[in-house]
């Protein structure tokens, strides 16, 4: 006998279930009832979709439909252990009294339960990756198949709890370490050329000049980097991040 929690809509879809099994008719009419008033019906279609940000949503190569059951675990993980369930960038967001605290998402080889503030977690397990080599606050878990979701249940569940106790304490990230980045030589010659530039650039978000201080600098040739610069000058005037 299968059952299957997530179906379509809404509600829990169940499988050949036999007249005579009252009592776990009993419980899967508890469970459907319980989450009705939890499930979101958008996250629902980002299961069987995709988020819907590229042609290939909806299709068998898709990202989302690489990790069905991964994602459906966790998802469950998730929703028992009391948070929000919202769609988010087009992907599944939980949240804790309106603060973001996860996110679930596919990725091509691999789906992942990321947490917001993942730095400030204690990582008793040491299972906490950082998605990228300048990330400072998120921090995610990678997944590989059904068993190593379902293994890992109790230590996800634990983790979920302290990145709860996080928001609870209304503890915060310090950025102020690694957001001091030095300014390219090429771009204070820009801002003395174009005073202008120097304006729009400190009105920036922190995190925004600190994407453009990390693109250009990236750049080991100095002809490069005013490469960059110079196509990034338009955007910066137009108070828009690089990524934005």
């Amino acid at each position: 006998m299968r059952r299957h929690f997530f179906g379509q809509g809404n509600d829990c879809s169940i499988e050949r279930i036999r007249p005579t099994d009252h009592s776990l008719l009993m419980e899967v009419t508890k469970f459907r009832f319980t989450m009705k008033i939890q499930l979101n019906h958008l996250i629902d279609q980002y299961l069987t979709d995709g988020c819907g940000r590229c042609p290939l949503g909806g299709t068998p190569q898709c990202k989302v439909r690489t990790w069905p059951m991964e994602l459906r675990h966790l998802r469950r993980i998730v929703l028992e252990s009391g948070l929000t369930e919202e769609l988010k960038w087009g992907v599944p967001c939980y949240t804790f009294e309106s603060s973001n605290v996860a996110v679930v998402a596919a990725f091509k080889d691999y789906c992942s339960l990321s947490f917001f503030k993942g730095a400030l977690l204690q990582d008793a397990a040491k299972i906490l990756c950082k998605p990228g080599e300048n990330t400072q606050s998120a921090r995610l878990i990678r997944f590989t198949s059904v068993n190593e979701v379902l293994e890992m249940e109790p230590v996800l569940k634990e983790y979920i709890k302290d990145a709860i106790d996080v928001e609870r304490k209304g503890l915060k990230v310090d950025f102020s370490a690694k957001s001091k980045l030095e300014l390219p030589e090429e771009l204070q010659l820009k801002f003395e050329e174009m005073p202008e530039l120097e304006a729009a650039f400190m009105a920036l978000t922190p995190g925004r000049q600190r994407g453009y201080l990390l693109h250009f600098s990236a750049a080991k040739q100095s002809k490069t980097r005013s490469t960059r610069i110079e196509k990034c000058t338009q955007q910066i005037l137009d108070g828009k991040g690089f990524h934005d």
